[in-house]
């Protein structure tokens, strides 16, 4: 098949849109915390853009990709090796999602998902994990959480023969790494030292607005191509956020007394996080309504963590984990078949009980469940066998020093 150039074209846009959200959600995640920890956690972001392409290549892409349910896999839950060291992967051959674009721009597109995945779960245990065991916890936990759970969605494994539906990463994403998060707060325990945190507003509210920009490639793009869906996906994205991002706004305003921008950018991730799903496969008036309920949802979570005194620093937990959730139950309501295009591949399509159906809405809510229940066991058990090797856990006086200087020997602000 002659290659779309339109589609591919705009699919290596998408590709660099969610390559950017990484050094977005660095600045995002910098600007959140104390000043003497802003390179530690920018760094954690960072270095997964070299530490996951290079796993990538060697065998992660196929472990996603390679093989099926009873066609070549390993029961459902993890490709084979078939396709490591991009075998397979030149210039003649398509993509498995659009046959008009070149694998390798899909190879690139799913890459970049997958560098983001496990940066998002630094904010949770912000000041607190040594770097020699973050390292090893982000190659432990792309191979036994992240690509387990993208063959399983997104390779043709168990939870697609199913007729789980994830259009950009809900499942994927969103519910893995905020699980994944609550569990590294319950193992890796509260901050011994205070800190006030928020050290640069400017700096998160940059980093937002990359990530906002960022996630028109992370859902529009993961249509995998140019149509209707397409700009649905983009519109439903924007109308998400821009209705999460006022209303956590006013959540604030009503049990606080003061309009907070900080609420106003947390409110819009919550609602980018939770349409994620859904985005491909709801009407724009139902993004309107996931938006909106993104951001109580997530704002009760982050009130009730707050309550139970458990350190997720960053809520990644309250608006990754939670939104994730939220929209992957929502798609099995709000799914309809009127959102889509003639031609379009019927097991594409999702229809949940706005179209009188309950199957999908019960299929999602067990998804999710089961998800949050994976991400959150096995990073558990990562965590602990890591601590085997190499200390988890930095100490009291290196907290007190801040990790920037102690673990790296750098500092963000010399005065």
């Amino acid at each position: 098949m002659p290659i779309d150039t339109g589609s591919t074209g705009f699919m290596l846009v998408a590709t660099a849109l969610v390559m950017f959200m990484t050094p977005g959600l660095a600045f995002f995640y910098g600007g959140l915390v104390g000043r003497k920890n802003v390179l530690t956690i920018m760094f954690q972001s960072f270095i997964s853009l070299g530490i996951t392409t290079i796993i990538w290549f060697l065998f992660g892409y196929s472990l996603c990709f390679s093989g099926s349910l009873g066609n070549g896999d390993f029961a459902g839950i993890l490709g084979n090796f078939g396709m490591a060291f991009f075998r397979g992967v030149d210039l003649m051959a398509p993509s498995p999602a659009n046959p008009s674009v070149p694998i390798m721009v899909f190879v690139a597109y799913q890459m970049m998902f997958a560098i983001i995945t496990p940066a998002l779960i630094t904010g949770a245990f912000a000041n607190r994990v040594r770097f020699p065991a973050y390292l090893l916890f982000l190659v432990a936990w792309l191979i036994l959480v992240y690509f387990p759970l993208v063959h399983m969605v997104w390779g043709g494994g168990l939870l697609a023969a199913w007729g789980v539906k994830d259009f950009a990463g809900g499942i994927v994403v969103h519910i893995s790494a905020g699980f994944a998060a609550f569990a590294s707060v319950v193992y890796v325990g509260k901050r011994k030292v205070e800190d006030k945190g928020l050290h640069s507003l400017p700096l998160v509210a940059l980093g937002t607005a990359i990530l906002w920009f960022g996630w028109y490639g992370f859902n529009a793009g993961s249509e995998f191509g140019v149509d209707r869906i397409t700009a649905l996906a983009f519109l439903n994205t924007d109308v998400a956020a821009s209705f999460a991002g006022p209303t956590w706004l006013l959540l604030d305003w009503i049990f606080t007394r003061k309009p907070k921008f900080l609420g106003f950018l947390t409110g819009s991730v919550a609602g980018l996080a939770t349409i994620t799903p859904c985005a491909g496969f709801v009407s724009t008036q139902s993004a309107v309504i996931i938006g909106v309920l993104a951001s109580c949802a997530c704002y009760l979570a982050v009130h009730l963590k707050n309550k139970a005194g458990l350190d997720d620093a960053l809520d990644v937990f309250g608006v990754h984990g939670v939104g994730g959730f939220l929209g992957t139950v929502l798609l099995g309501v709000f799914g309809t078949v009127a959102m889509t295009i003639p031609g379009r591949d019927p097991s594409a399509l999702a229809s949940g009980l706005v179209d009188g159906r309950a199957d999908l809405l019960f299929k999602q809510a067990v998804a999710a469940v089961g998800t949050a229940a994976y991400a959150f066991g096995f990073t558990i058990l990562m965590l602990w066998l890591i601590n085997r090797v190499t200390k988890v856990r930095v100490s009291e006086k290196q907290e007190i020093v801040g990790l920037d200087g102690s673990e790296h020997g750098e500092e963000a602000y010399v005065f």
